[in-house]
């Protein structure tokens, strides 16, 4: 996996990342850092791609247990060290998935799975925070 980080100096502390696949992802610092509060700073797209890849796990072990899944939300809260280095140390998950006849349980399983095997981004943060999480399903 690749990616170029180039800065854009006219922006104050903007960035644009060019990822391996082709992608771009627009990035920015705060107003009191010298950004201009353009885009996402860093460490919420670092949250963003938490939840992204726990997101698609869940999703991917219920569709392959062949569950009806109609929707999918990823709500996200997170805390961060006082100090520098400003980790990550509580990350609380909520997911709302929506789907016909869908087995709480199987929802259970599918967040268990991502959590503790699937997931490299949540297993790779699981090391600085404390990464809890719920869920809700609801009738489609």
């Amino acid at each position: 996996m690749e990616c170029t980080i180039n800065w854009l100096p006219a922006s104050g502390m903007g960035f644009v990342a060019e990822t391996g696949s082709g992608h771009f992802l627009t990035m920015d610092g705060a107003p009191d850092g010298g950004g201009r509060n353009l885009a996402p700073r860093p460490m919420e797209t670092v949250l963003a791609g938490t939840g992204g890849c726990t997101a698609y796990d869940v999703l991917l072990i219920l569709k392959k247990g062949r569950h009806d899944v109609r929707g999918c939300q990823l709500k996200l809260t997170s805390e961060r060290a006082e100090e520098a280095p400003r980790v990550f140390t509580r990350i609380h998950m909520h997911f709302i998935v929506t789907g016909k006849k869908l087995p709480p349980t199987a929802v259970e399983r599918a967040i268990a799975l991502s959590h503790e095997r699937y997931c490299s981004a949540s297993i790779m943060i699981g090391k600085t925070a404390e990464i809890t999480s719920s869920f809700e399903v609801i009738e489609a």
